[in-house]
């Protein structure tokens, strides 16, 4: 071939790799599209206004500003968690849809359900440890007692006198209480309702002499003398009301304060998993959902996937302890 038809054929084919070139790279900048660049969904296993729902609007609300990309929350309640664990199993675990709930799904469901779709073990992975909502010990004021000694020291002498409600046979209400029967050798009747709803007002009725609820639920009546508050089941002291002391100051290692996270499908991009982790970690540390978190009795946590998996352990082994030593059986 003559130099001049080599140099035509050469620049033929430079002109041709040009344009395959130019023709891919919409594609090459789409695949490096910065994460995430669509909308990104948080399932929560509950109906709107819970706990978990709380912490996912608002934690979603500060995603949506700080990463530019839509987060949205997609409440599916039913079937102990079943219905919300369903719709995550269908999605992609491409990092665009995420399960944001409290620690039943994982540790007291298993315990306490023959038949789950789901297992906690295999199908999830841990992404973020966002935040804890103690539950508080109430007492009726015709209970004499104004802290948890006495409260310890009035139920030994009145064996099997004194009846406790709670939100439902193994909800963390009533898992609380078991604890402390189990640790302190005390005997007193569950009597067990549908949520907090029905137990708080039987308390204010003197229907039942204690139980435990959230801070939110209770705060008004103990302003107004109608119950009083004496302690606290989380680790520490809470923010919400510092003078209580919590029950572990009386059974060492006592912590049964729902925790609440993000979890992804296993299999889900490690760099998703990071980066939400991350962004999750940046928004609790802002005053402002410090503050909101406050407003609705739940407490900033904060942590990675290490420190919210060795959480739900922590946690999975508690409950476990308590179910077997209070006879729960599964249904």
């Amino acid at each position: 071939m003559k130099s001049g038809s080599r140099r035509n054929a050469l620049n033929t084919l430079f002109a041709s790799a040009s344009a395959l070139a130019a023709t891919l790279l919409p594609f090459a900048a789409h695949a490096q599209a910065p994460y995430p660049s669509k909308t990104v969904k948080f399932i929560v296993p509950y109906s709107a206004g819970g706990l978990p729902d709380t912490v996912a609007r608002i934690v979603a609300q500060r995603l949506q500003e700080r990463l530019g990309q839509s987060f949205v929350v997609d409440n599916r309640p039913g079937a102990n968690g079943s219905v919300a664990a369903g719709v995550l199993a269908t999605s992609q675990a491409d990092g665009y849809t995420f399960l944001l709930t409290d620690g039943s799904m994982l540790s007291i469901n298993p315990l306490l359900y023959t038949k789950l779709s789901y297992d906690p073990n295999k199908d999830y992975v841990p992404v973020a440890l966002l935040a804890r909502a103690p539950l508080f010990l109430a007492v009726h004021p015709k209970v004499p007692v104004s802290s948890m000694k006495e409260f310890i020291d009035y139920v030994k002498a009145r064996p099997g006198q004194i009846n406790y409600g709670s939100s439902g046979v193994g909800s963390t209400h009533h898992l609380s209480m078991e604890a402390i029967k189990s640790s302190l050798g005390l005997d007193m009747t569950h009597i067990p309702y549908k949520g907090t709803g029905q137990s708080v007002p039987a308390l204010i009725g003197g229907q039942v002499e204690v139980l435990f609820s959230a801070y939110p639920s209770l705060a008004a009546f103990a302003k107004d003398n109608r119950i009083k508050l004496i302690a606290i089941n989380a680790a520490q002291r809470s923010s919400q009301a510092p003078d209580l002391a919590p029950i572990s100051d009386f059974i060492p290692g006592f912590d049964f304060a729902p925790i609440v996270g993000i979890l992804a499908l296993a299999g889900t991009p490690t760099a998703a998993v990071e980066k939400i982790a991350a962004e999750a970690n940046a928004v609790l540390k802002l005053p402002e959902v410090v503050q909101q978190f406050e407003k609705v009795g739940v407490e900033v946590v904060g942590g990675g996937p290490a420190e919210y998996g060795r959480a739900i352990a922590s946690e999975n082994e508690r409950v476990a302890k308590v179910v077997k030593s209070a006879a729960i059986k599964p249904e």
